[in-house]
């Protein structure tokens, strides 16, 4: 694990410990199982898969640990509503204070402003959290196979869908996905980003594509930032994509998205 994710998992544990003083768990299950129901956002993928389409999932987010402020001009529903325009299947909204300046309130103010279903992007290494993403009105959440053990992703899987939530679990290497494939989602993610050293290829994912079973949905994550690396994957049959800092430079998120896969 790199420094920094040890210092972001370090620091989560800290928040839920804070967190359950201030709201016990009990509070937050309740809250969570007053929620609508979560919307289908491995529906939302396939559909789009269905009609000869990528499938986009469209983050949003502030800043980042190793970029610093992306997008001074953050508004998160005007963002949305932009996605939705121009052909996102899902959002993806940052809600990590301390690194990514995210908060739930991002997340809210996204799903509220238009139709889609939303991963809660964060660190999650607490059932605490689990119970609080569907309390936001999260509709996805997000495992980091390099920051949980195989048992604690089931356990985390298991409440999520408990919920009816989905769940995208993200891996970076062979191991993390040997551990990832034991998982019942489809939502198999690939982060083309080194954790240790921030670099990125794209050959993260094309290295572990023969790997993985046809029953799963494989989503590239980071380095998507031209149309013709939009080509490759498609070439190699990857039809889904977390796309974040490459939309939030441009002036109109939306546009952007429309621009790169178009």
């Amino acid at each position: 694990m790199s420094d920094i994710l040890n210092k972001i998992i370090a620091t989560k544990h800290q928040e839920v410990a804070a967190a359950q003083t201030a709201r016990p768990m009990a509070v937050v299950e309740a809250e969570a199982a007053a929620r609508p129901a979560p919307r289908d956002f491995v529906g939302a993928i396939r559909a789009k898969h269905r009609c000869g389409q990528p499938a986009i999932i469209a983050e949003i987010k502030k800043a980042s640990p190793s970029k610093g402020v992306i997008r001074p001009d953050f508004r998160p529903a005007d963002i949305a509503r932009s996605y939705a325009a121009h052909g996102a299947a899902c959002l993806s909204v940052l809600t990590d204070r301390q690194y990514f300046q995210g908060c739930p309130e991002y997340l809210q103010a996204a799903r509220a402003a238009c139709q889609l279903p939303v991963l809660r992007k964060d660190f999650m290494v607490d059932a605490y959290q689990v119970a609080e993403a569907r309390a936001m009105d999260a509709d996805c959440i997000l495992l980091i196979a390099a920051a949980l053990s195989l048992s604690q992703m089931q356990a985390l899987e298991a409440q999520a869908l408990g919920y009816g939530m989905a769940v995208l679990v993200e891996v970076h290497n062979g191991e993390e996905l040997d551990a990832a494939l034991r998982l019942n989602t489809p939502l198999l993610g690939i982060n083309n980003r080194n954790l240790r050293t921030f670099d990125v290829t794209l050959d993260t994912t094309l290295g572990l594509l023969e790997r993985i079973p046809a029953d799963r949905i494989v989503v590239t994550e980071s380095g998507i930032v031209k149309p013709e690396d939009v080509a490759l994957m498609r070439q190699n049959k990857v039809e889904t994509f977390l796309v974040g800092e490459a939309f939030m430079r441009a002036a109109e998120p939306g546009e952007e998205l429309a621009r790169l896969f178009g």
